[in-house]
């Protein structure tokens, strides 16, 4: 299908334009309490059905690297179609109605599909959400509008563990858990459709500029990459980290999830405070960003409760900087007809490095635990030399003008 070349000649309001990023941030929350929510549960679920832990890791890394993969082909095929509602519709649909579906299943295998799907579902979403996203951001700030965005996605994967602990607690059934989370799911899928149905053409949110016939992505954006994957590389993933927690026995057992819900927590406020900082001072933002959040493997890996208590909100910052002005500045940096292209690049190899980075991190963990923290130590300092080279850059490049090496 050939794609419409014309760009809408003026914006929409300001106000319209935060209104849709409220509005997407809603079906966020809501997906996000359907599909965080079972993810707490994935696991033992699996091992209920009869798989082997060999299974459960295989089924979470393959649901991981595909979603993750698939990325970059539904990044190009947004920009191909421009068809950004229905891909983003079609993707959400996979994501979310997988999850009630997983109270049918009979076998692992069966819930091992339905887990895979999901991932999927959100890999096919993704690209294209984030670009209907940027156009509205170009009004409300790319850092406000996204840190506003991931504050409200982090509200609901705040509260979805919580309702399937609760339900747990009173029935203690994960049947039921499975299907009580049909509720936002259908929610999400409700505001998704009316949010459509408000925003048909949400292109003209962002007013038209005098650009930029691109061939390329532009050579700042290529460096930013490498950068955003050294962060990647060096981010331990929180079930590590909870690992470290009960084996180290650092933590009690019953705060170790009340840990992860303040790293949330933090992960919503730092996404609205760094994304006005970016609005202000641009990329050089994340200079700071990551200077601060790779010091949580040092305070969760070689201290005690109160340390493993900042390193838990450490690394919450560092996940709000990630989801929002990293983001940001993927939108900011690349020309609208290809950024749906942009942010399944940055999508892909950003999951491709977090995946990598978690195998060495946690092979390390098995042979000393200092060497693990030096490693995600460097690597992310390592990113900052990118980022202030992104800065110098930008200061003589624009969007397209000249393609990526």
């Amino acid at each position: 299908m050939s794609a419409p070349t014309s760009v809408p000649p003026a914006g929409l309001a300001p106000g319209s334009a935060l209104r849709f990023v409220v509005l997407i941030g809603v079906v966020s929350l809501f997906a996000d309490m359907t599909y965080e929510g079972a993810r707490s549960i994935t696991g033992p679920w699996l091992a209920a059905l009869g798989a082997s832990g060999a299974a459960v890791g295989i089924v979470a890394g393959t649901g991981e690297l595909l979603g993750y993969a698939l990325r970059l082909w539904s990044g190009w095929l947004a920009d191909r179609t421009r068809r950004y509602w229905a891909i983003t519709i079609a993707g959400y649909a996979v994501n979310l109605l997988a999850v009630p579906l997983l109270a049918l299943a009979g076998n692992w295998m069966a819930a091992a599909v339905l887990i895979v799907l999901e991932r999927a579902g959100k890999a096919i979403r993704t690209p294209a959400r984030d670009v209907m996203l940027s156009y509205a951001t170009k009004q409300t700030g790319r850092g406000w509008g996204y840190g506003l965005h991931e504050a409200l996605d982090q509200t609901g994967a705040t509260v979805g563990p919580l309702i399937v602990a609760g339900v747990l607690l009173v029935r203690g059934d994960y049947r039921i858990a499975f299907a009580v989370l049909a509720a936002p799911a259908l929610a999400s899928l409700a505001v998704l459709l009316a949010a459509r149905g408000q925003y048909p053409h949400p292109a003209r949110l962002e007013p038209a500029a005098t650009e930029v016939s691109a061939r390329g992505l532009p050579r700042a954006f290529w460096v930013y990459l490498a950068g955003t994957c050294l962060v990647a590389i060096g981010y331990a993933d929180y079930p590590l980290m909870a690992y470290h927690f009960e084996r180290a026995g650092t933590v009690p057992q019953a705060w170790i999830p009340v840990l992860y819900s303040i790293a949330m927590a933090v992960d919503g406020l730092a996404a609205l405070a760094f994304g006005r900082w970016f609005d202000r001072r641009g990329v050089v933002v994340l200079v700071a960003a990551t200077a601060l959040s790779a010091l949580f493997a040092p305070f969760a890996f070689l201290g005690a409760f109160h340390a493993a208590f900042a390193g838990a909100a450490l690394w919450g910052i560092g996940m709000g900087a990630q989801e929002s002005i990293m983001r940001a500045a993927v939108a900011e940096m690349t020309p609208r007809e290809r950024r749906g292209t942009a942010f399944g690049l940055f999508n892909m190899l950003f999951g491709v490095a977090w995946f990598a980075g978690s195998a060495l991190l946690g092979w390390l963990y098995d042979v000393s635990t200092a060497a693990l923290v030096a490693v995600s130590v460097l690597a992310q300092l390592a990113a900052i030399p990118f980022f202030l080279a992104v800065r110098a850059r930008r200061a003589n490049e624009r969007p397209g003008s000249a393609p990526g090496p």
